[in-house]
């Protein structure tokens, strides 16, 4: 890890924050999806049943 001298806390907590945030979007992409999925899947299954 290269020197950053007082500013070594604020990079590294940014850094933590950023990656915390690109994991909930990860997450909520993923989770939205699999909703996604199921209503679709549910829909497809009505539709057969006709």
């Amino acid at each position: 890890m290269p020197d950053l001298g007082k500013y070594a806390g604020a990079v590294v907590t940014s850094w933590a924050a950023t990656l915390v945030l690109v994991a909930a979007l990860i997450a909520i992409t993923w989770w939205q999806s699999a909703r996604a999925r199921r209503k679709l899947d549910a829909a497809e299954a009505r539709r057969k049943e006709r």
